[in-house]
This record gives C-alpha cells, sequence and structure tokens, in this order.
C-alpha cells in the first residue's frame, strides 16, 4: 500500500491563463514539456468522500482517506485541506478483468478525461526542496499537478500537491513543497472550501 499526504483544490471552467502560465514557468523543469492525456473511469460512490475507486490504463486503484489534518495556508493567497489517503494498486496481468467494455454501459462509472502536467520534487533531509526528473529515483518527495478535466461534459480545472515517502515525513514533504511552489504564486486566491479529494468532486457533478 503506498500512503501520501494531499492537497487538492477543485474549480469549475478552464485553468486560468495566469495560472497556467505561472505553473508552467514556475513549477515545470522543462516549460515546453507536452502534458498527460488519459481517461479515467470513476466508480460513483455518493455520500462516500473518503473512497475512491477507479480503473486507469487497465489497471484497478483504490484509494481510502486515513485521517484529515485541517486547514493548511501558505502566504496570504493558498489556504487548502491536507489528507492523508492509502492506495491500493490492483494488476491483472492475464487481461481478463478491469476491461472498461464491461462497464462502458453502466450509470454507476463516470467517465473523467485528465490533461495533466505534472512535476516530481525531491525533499531533502534539511527540508529543502528541488525539482527533479520525472524517472529520477527519491526518498522523499511530493508531485505537483495542474490538471483540466471534463466530467459528463463539464469543464473543471485542479491543482494538486501528492506527497510519498517515509510516513513520519509526509507532512513535511508536503508543506515544504507547497511553501517552495507557492513562494512565487500571485493568482487569485485558493481557498479551503474548494479543496477535496476526488470523490467529493464527483458526488458535486454527478449529483
Amino acid at each position: 500500500m503506498l500512503t501520501t499526504n494531499e492537497l487538492r483544490w477543485f474549480y469549475p471552467g478552464m485553468i486560468p491563463e495566469d495560472i497556467e502560465v505561472w505553473f508552467q514557468q514556475n513549477c515545470l523543469i522543462h516549460q515546453r514539456q507536452p502534458p498527460e492525456e488519459r481517461e479515467d473511469r470513476y466508480l460513483y460512490t455518493p455520500e462516500c468522500n473518503y473512497l475512491g475507486i477507479k480503473l486507469r490504463q487497465g489497471r484497478l486503484e483504490v484509494k481510502w482517506r486515513k485521517s484529515e489534518f485541517g486547514v493548511l495556508r501558505f502566504g496570504e493567497f493558498v489556504e487548502g485541506m491536507a489528507e492523508k489517503w492509502g492506495k491500493w494498486l490492483c494488476d491483472d496481468h492475464t487481461g481478463e478483468s478491469f476491461q472498461l467494455a464491461q462497464i462502458l454501459d453502466s450509470s454507476s462509472w463516470v467517465n473523467v478525461h485528465k490533461v495533466r502536467y505534472s512535476q516530481p520534487y525531491q525533499v531533502l533531509p534539511n527540508f529543502s526542496v528541488q525539482p527533479v526528473a520525472a524517472n529520477e529515483h527519491i526518498k522523499n518527495g511530493c508531485h505537483v499537478e495542474i490538471t483540466f478535466l471534463v466530467i459528463q461534459d463539464h469543464p473543471w480545472w485542479s491543482l494538486a500537491f501528492e506527497a510519498f515517502g517515509e510516513d513520519a515525513h509526509l507532512i513535511d514533504n508536503l508543506q515544504a513543497t507547497a511553501n517552495c511552489v507557492f513562494n512565487t504564486y500571485r493568482g487569485s486566491k485558493l481557498q479551503a472550501q474548494n479543496s477535496y479529494g476526488y470523490p467529493h468532486l464527483l458526488a458535486l457533478v454527478c449529483q
């Protein structure tokens, strides 16, 4: 099981141009790198915002919210709800299970189209932070991503931090990376009321 500490914000509409430019210029190692584009299928679980189940590229992923840390603040522009999640990854090497064709006509599964820029950061022992290449193996770090989403023909965008590593350092990895990244942020305020995980987002869109 993989355990992460996370911060996520979701807003309806397109990614604001100033925020997208800020992310590309200040967060990415290579400003011209192309985004990742994919479609995930989420199991809609109304009134259950602590559980996320999705099919991603032929693999079943299950996330369970283990705890909530409350509101974290970063300067005058940013506040968000920090959460601890556990993730289980289920692979079927036979190719007989987890097939999209089996759920395409089910209203219980929701298609989410994603166009995402992602940048991993390494958190050093002194809690300084530096961006690294996507294929570099690091012990403690945090993925920072900005994503354009389409859910049931509705456009949304998201900014997210997903810290990983030694359990005792997860919250420090999250805070150190967010402090570093938001040091240059001057966009519209990111508020705690818009900070939550994917299960809550699906409940908003699909209700």
